[in-house]
Parts: structure tokens; C-alpha cells; sequence
């Protein structure tokens, strides 16, 4: 029997190979960081403006995101959507701090041919994935108020297209959701009640909508366009953005809903450095201070206005409204869990995904009382073990639940 060749490289070949691998290293280094910088230079306007957004909107800055949906790698109007029936199941996919859309759709170290949740989504579930960018910087309500019009505009210029409504939130993403919801009910009521007192003046009637001799029209203020005068008052009550009417699930990935503590330190840290008063201190505590809202908030989580406005709104525990649930949707709560399962629970329980703490992220003042649900509402929770906060967006199980529950 003739012996087999040796097919393991001699020593010197090996040796010789390693020499190379060395050598080349840095070569090599520099162009994967040039490969990664050019496929995360879209990363740049969205980090910007999760940094310094309110500011660059404040003076109208160029480089200010506004929200808008978007279509190959540009903004794109609700016109320029251009959807067609018949009706479908379409999910909105929100990102969080310094996030864009292209997080729902594709990464630079994904293999090739890899499609995230959107992508597949659309492919495997029949349903129509729409995906949004918008400046992170700026507060929670105001992001929120504008996502709720957007989401009017959307339902409303194409009614024989929009079935069932889904939204997707990642991280500060999620409570944009929450707070668009609170704006798409509360205040379209509000803005509707205005409209009709309005109606009531120009016709000479009461608060109790009778008329009669001696009354005196007090001013009214009104926002936009008042109904025709033999129209039927509406029922602020019973109006909603009409949006709400489509919306049937939401799903959180890694939201604080009861705040952050990154952004609590940040903020404990900052009064801490302006207490001491010192020119070091100070400048520190001012330079920490330069973050933006939409950051701040986080320490909180507050969606609604009067929350960052009040006077209180610096305390250590400032006030907060509590956002209520919408009624009739299906709420699913998904979290990673960083720590292996040996490390102490207190600290499995703080640290959370990394970024967002396990209570937080259920939100238990929220979500956490069962008998208090809306009528038709429903919460359920999953957490994924050791995963991390981003971890959460291309997690395999991750989407096997939104694919169940879609």
C-alpha cells in the first residue's frame, strides 16, 4: 500500500503564511474600516440629529431631519406613495435614537441575500411594510403629534388600500407610538370640541346648544376650517384621528416606557456638576446639558408637552400624565435580556438589554394592571435571552414572533 501524500503544509509554508497574515493586517484593517465607514455614512445625518436635533431644527438648519416615509434611500410624500388596493395589512416601522429605516431592512456584516423584518415581512406575510425617518432629537410629543398627521394623511389618501394597521417601534421609536396614539385621540377630540364651539358661536347657540334672545356671543377660538352652517355638530367625544380606526397592533422592541437609566445618570450627573459650582463643574454640567430633548425625555419617558414645559419638568422626579392604552389594540412588549441567567437578578433586572431596563421595558406602570385595559386591549410580553439592545433587530426569534402575531 503506497502511502498517502501529505497534504498539511510544511512548517515553513505555515510560518511563512503567518509572516504574511501580519504584514498585511493593517492593510486589511484600513480597508474594512473604509468598507464599514461607507456602508454607515447613512448613519451620520440620523446620529447628528439623535444628538443635536432640536437644535438644528431650532434654526432651521439644513441638515434637520424631517419626519417623512421613506422610499429607496429618499424621503417620499404620502402622495408620492402611490399604494394601490385592494386592501392590505401595513405595518409602519418606527426607529429609535439616532436610528433610520434602513435598520429594519438590511446591516453591513448581514450575510449576503439577508433580509431583516420589513423585507420579509412584505415577502413572507403578505403585508405592505412602509418605513419612516424622523429627527430624534426633538421632544417625544412633538414627534408623536407629527407622526399622528402623518398617519391621518396616510389612511386618508388611500382608503381602498389601508386594511389593518400595525406599528413597529424600536427603542425611542416605540414611544413616539405611544405618544402618537395619545395625540390622535386626545387632542383630535380637543381640536374637534374647539370646531364645534366655534360652530355653536356663529349660530347664536348656548352651551347647551339652545338658542335664545339676550344671549351674548363670547369669543371663540377657532382652529381651522368651521362645517357648513346646517351641518350637525360632531361629538368630540366620539372623534379620533382616523388613523386610530385602522390601528390594531403594536409592537415595542426594547422601549423604556418607564425611562432610562442611562439618560437618569446622565441627568443626576449633570445637577451633581452644577451643584458643586466650580468652573470645572460648571463647564462639564453645561457641555452634558447640550443633549438633546428628545434624549432628555428619556430619562421619563414623556409624551405629552405640558410634561417638558411645566415648571417641575427638572426635578428629580418631576410629574408625569400618564399616557393611556388605546382601545381595541393588541400591545406586545419585546425584550432582550443582556446578562446570563447566573448573574444576580437585581442586576439582570437594571441593566435589562444593555440600554433599557427589564421594568422599563415592561412598563409596569403602564401595562402592568390588567383590570385597568380598555375595553378590547391586550398586552403580552416575550423576552429574549442575552440579547441586546440592537440585538433585538435581526434577533431570528424576534421575528418569528412578529411574523406569529402580525
Amino acid at each position: 500500500m503506497s502511502d498517502l501524500p501529505n497534504e498539511r503544509p510544511s512548517r515553513l509554508r505555515r510560518a511563512l503564511a503567518a509572516v504574511g497574515r501580519v504584514a498585511t493586517a493593517p492593510v486589511r484593517g484600513a480597508a474594512y474600516l473604509v468598507r464599514s465607514g461607507q456602508a454607515h455614512q447613512h448613519f451620520f445625518l440620523p446620529v447628528l440629529n439623535g444628538a443635536l436635533g432640536d437644535q438644528l431644527a431650532a434654526r432651521r438648519d439644513p441638515r434637520a431631519i424631517r419626519m417623512s416615509f421613506r422610499r429607496n434611500g429618499r424621503d417620499a410624500s404620502v402622495a408620492a406613495l402611490r399604494l394601490r388596493g385592494p386592501r392590505r395589512k401595513t405595518v409602519v416601522f418606527v426607529h429609535g435614537l439616532m436610528g433610520d429605516e434602513l435598520i429594519w431592512q438590511t446591516g453591513f456584516q448581514d450575510p449576503p441575500g439577508h433580509a431583516r423584518y420589513g423585507p420579509r415581512l412584505a415577502r413572507e406575510a403578505g403585508a405592505r411594510a412602509l418605513y419612516l425617518r424622523f429627527n430624534s432629537g426633538r421632544h417625544l410629543s412633538e414627534n408623536g403629534r407629527e407622526l399622528s398627521h402623518l398617519l391621518t394623511a396616510l389612511v386618508s389618501a388611500y382608503p381602498e388600500a389601508i386594511g389593518e394597521l400595525v406599528l413597529v417601534g424600536h427603542s425611542l421609536g416605540g414611544l413616539v407610538i405611544r405618544s402618537a396614539g395619545y395625540y390622535g385621540s386626545e387632542q383630535w377630540a380637543a381640536g374637534n370640541g374647539e370646531r364645534a364651539a366655534g360652530q355653536a358661536a356663529e349660530r347664536g347657540e348656548g352651551a347647551a346648544g339652545s338658542k335664545g334672545p339676550g344671549r351674548t356671543k363670547k369669543p371663540v377660538s377657532v382652529t381651522g376650517p368651521l362645517p357648513t352652517p346646517h351641518a350637525p355638530l360632531p361629538d368630540p367625544l366620539a372623534e379620533k384621528a382616523p388613523w386610530l380606526a385602522h390601528l390594531r397592533t403594536i409592537f415595542l422592541l426594547g422601549t423604556p416606557n418607564d425611562g432610562s437609566w442611562l439618560e437618569q445618570n446622565s441627568h443626576f450627573t449633570a445637577r451633581l456638576l452644577r451643584r458643586i459650582d466650580l468652573f470645572p463643574t460648571r463647564f462639564l454640567s453645561n457641555a452634558l446639558n447640550q443633549r438633546s430633548n428628545g434624549i432628555k425625555d428619556l430619562r421619563r419617558s414623556v409624551l405629552v408637552d405640558e410634561d417638558w414645559q411645566g415648571a417641575h419638568a427638572d426635578d428629580p422626579a418631576p410629574p408625569r400624565t400618564a399616557v393611556p392604552l388605546l382601545p381595541g389594540v393588541a400591545y406586545h412588549i419585546l425584550m432582550g435580556s443582556w446578562l446570563k441567567t447566573n448573574r444576580p437578578a437585581a442586576l439582570r433586572q437594571y441593566f435589562g438589554d444593555g440600554l433599557v431596563g427589564r421594568g422599563s421595558a415592561q412598563g409596569t406602570e403602564i401595562f402592568g394592571n390588567e383590570a385597568a385595559l380598555p375595553p378590547g386591549t391586550s398586552v403580552r410580553t416575550a423576552e429574549f435571552a442575552q440579547q441586546h439592545h440592537l440585538g433585538l433587530l435581526t434577533h431570528p426569534e424576534v421575528y418569528q414572533y412578529l411574523k406569529h402575531w402580525l
